[in-house]
């Protein structure tokens, strides 16, 4: 503790500040509760009052310090079990609501205290043990490695890792440091820059925690543990080839991120140094790194965009009563319908998925066989789990009565008269009350709307491709909808573990309103002389996940027309039709599913004419291209298709992959000027 206290920083020299803090904390805590037992166990428990969830904040870090100091002094005391009384949260890690209204100076004077108190747990000369049950993130992790034992429950809900970089910092009381000393410096480097969360058993295989056990056993070998000493980790030959293995990654850093996110390459500097030498100097480049990124909007813009996550990922409709549903039927076995229905299933509801024929329901099952079979290879998921996810689904091909089911989603092929024509169908098949929801990308759900009985039970439920992946489903809702109605689909999708954004029924909703005039614009200036290498490398240097040209190939020519030409009526003055699109589909050429699209592809991979890099074209490419897609989202804010801004920068993060650093392309246009907000 004094070495760390008497420890100049380079940035901040808080020890006067410290000094107070650490030893300015008398009052009975409220936050943990402190029990000594028989056998001289300290069991110290995390249970903030009047809140879900434990987070560290300078009251949780003063209140932990003092108990540790009274440990110091209690000779009874021969050993430590730190747990939480939370249903499904150890601690989440930091109070990052707190931190982001926080200067600059306050920021480093919470990371110091921080670094101090767990710096005088890891110094307790008692064994401690880390009971973990629930999410364990950031500095909630942290915490454990100044432990001598981490245990984790079997629990869904148990989640370990360090996301910090996902919010553009790094993890710095501790983590950056530690964490290759217990499982070596790749493994430490991977966890850290993907902000990877893994579940016990992932977590336990990489070394992160030592047993994983059933919830109600945790204290038990909690108990166990503290009469047990902790094997050494054998990481030390592995970290002597740091400056190697510290250079590949960041190599692999630089590919992935371009750069554009130096929360990052600052990790894996940090980290790599921080692996030599005492903890002191560890800490040390922790708190200059984050003393550093913290000053960037980069990290305040991904805050930002965190919590609009958050609040849309849990706020209830307004002025509704959500009901539970536990029973659904999606119509169509085609891609999007057996998403969707692998999707449900696997959030436990009772799908039915039906079809025309059982050789459509056969590839459909096919597909979810794949996704299942894919994400217990990957130990996404449990043998179990695989098999309750098959388990919660049911096919026919007939006709069959469907009142009992609450919810129905139609997933069939984008074409209105279909749509209208297994609609006026359910019609007859349903109860009066039940929801019926198309998945649709661009059509009027209105239109369909008037086919049926009660239209104020048709809602439109747009989910993106792959289902299975993409966070992000655009609610569309008409002037005549009940309530109750989207109360009840809000809720639902949030079940799913989904972000609902909920918009008004207009052509192209939100997502492709905005998307599309840049993907047209794209396609111009391919057909005006720019190789497509060049458009894509340049979105891709923006911070685009895929360029516009191979997105074009990847959602397929044909249904990129079909969106451009409902636009298009709808918005002639501004969608102005081209044809460029309709010559490729009229060859046969529509993208990665035939081999052959704006690129040529080989055995999956694309291939594209070499181009020489011009550095000042793609800047003209990417303020061209970002200024047409910051337009229309101003345009959908001032039309109220979305609520506000926050929904419309969160649904294009989403849905598209427009660059999160950038905070979404309203508060990109905000923060850069480029038109007037």
């Amino acid at each position: 503790m004094k070495t760390l206290l008497n420890c100049p920083s380079i940035i901040h020299d808080p020890p006067h500040v410290l000094q107070d803090i650490i030893h300015g904390h008398s009052m009975p805590p409220k936050h943990f509760r402190l029990e000594v037992d028989f056998d001289g166990i300290a069991w110290i428990t995390f249970d903030s009052p009047k809140s879900s969830a434990n987070v560290w904040n300078e009251e949780t870090l003063r209140e932990f310090n003092h108990l540790l100091e009274l440990l110091e002094h209690d000779t009874r005391v021969r050993a430590l079990v730190l747990r939480s009384a939370k249903d499904r949260i150890f601690i989440a890690g930091a109070d990052i609501k707190a931190i982001r209204h926080m200067q600059h100076v306050r920021v480093n004077d919470l990371i110091w205290l921080g670094q101090a108190v767990f710096d005088r747990l890891a110094r307790l000369k008692i064994v401690k043990v880390a009971a973990i049950h629930g999410a364990c993130m950031g500095g909630g992790f942290e915490v454990t490695l100044a432990c001598d034992w981490r245990i984790a429950s079997d629990s869904d809900c148990t989640k370990i890792g360090l996301p910090e970089t996902q919010l553009g910092i790094l993890p710095a009381w501790g983590g950056s440091t530690r964490l290759s000393r217990l499982i070596g410096l790749r493994k430490a480097l991977d966890l850290i820059t993907t902000g990877k969360l893994l579940k016990a058993s992932e977590a336990k295989r990489k070394g992160l925690v030592s047993h994983v056990v059933a919830p109600e056993r945790l204290e038990t070998l909690a108990r166990r543990l503290t009469r047990e000493k902790p094997k050494a980790p054998r990481v030390g030959f592995e970290n002597l080839f740091s400056s190697i293995i510290g250079h590949l990654a960041k190599r692999k850093a630089q590919e992935k991120t371009r750069g554009l996110y130096p929360s990052v390459t600052k990790a894996v500097d940090v980290v790599t140094h921080a692996v030599h030498g005492d903890i002191e100097h560890g800490l040390l480049l922790e708190r200059t790194a984050v003393a550093e990124l913290i000053k960037g909007r980069d990290s305040s813009r991904l805050i930002d965009l965190f919590f609009k996550r958050e609040e849309a990922g849990k706020r209830p409709a307004e002025g509704g009563t959500a009901l539970p549903i536990h029973d659904a039927t999606v119509i169509g076995a085609g891609v999007m319908g057996s998403g969707i229905a692998h999707t449900l299933a696997s959030r436990g509801v009772r799908v039915l998925m039906t079809d025309v024929s059982n050789d459509s329901l056969a590839r459909g099952l096919e597909r979810i066989h794949g996704l299942v079979s894919d994400a217990t290879r990957r130990r996404l998921i449990t043998k179990v789990q695989a098999r309750d996810t098959l388990d919660h689904i049911s096919t026919t091909h007939v006709p069959v009565p469907l009142n009992r089911h609450h919810l129905i989603i139609e997933a069939a092929t984008e074409s209105m008269s279909l749509k209208k024509k297994i609609f006026a169908d359910l019609a007859m098949r349903v109860s009066a009350d039940t929801i019926l929801a198309t998945n649709t990308s661009a059509l009027s759900v209105s239109d369909l709307a008037k086919t049926v009985p009660h239209p104020e039970r048709v809602i439109g439920l747009h989910f993106f491709n792959p289902v299975h992946r993409m966070p992000l489903v655009e609610i569309i809702t008409l002037p005549e909808t009940s309530p109750d109605v989207l109360a009840t689909v809000v809720g639902f999708v949030q079940k799913l573990g989904k972000t609902p954004v909920v918009v008004k029924d207009s052509p192209g909703f939100l997502v492709n309103r905005i998307l599309v005039p840049y993907l047209m614009e794209a396609v111009r200036l391919h057909e005006s002389g720019i190789p497509v290498k060049d458009i894509d490398e340049a979105m891709l240097e923006f911070g685009m996940p895929m360029g516009p040209m191979r997105l074009l190939d990847e959602i397929g020519l044909d249904v990129a027309a079909h969106v451009a030409k409902t636009l298009a009526d709808a918005f002639p003055d501004r969608f102005p039709h081209t044809d460029a699109l309709d010559k490729r589909v009229a060859a046969g050429h529509l993208g990665k599913k035939t081999g052959q699209g704006f690129y040529r592809y080989e055995k999956g991979h694309e291939v594209a004419d070499t181009t020489h890099s011009d550095l000042p074209r793609h800047e003209s490419i990417q303020t061209n291209l970002a200024l047409l897609i910051s337009q229309e989202a101003m345009r959908c804010l001032k039309e109220g298709i979305a609520r506000n801004a926050d929904d419309i920068d969160l649904a294009m993060v989403l849905g598209t992959g427009y660059p999160p650093f950038r905070g979404g392309p309203i508060t990109f246009a905000r923060d850069t000027g480029i038109i007037d907000y």
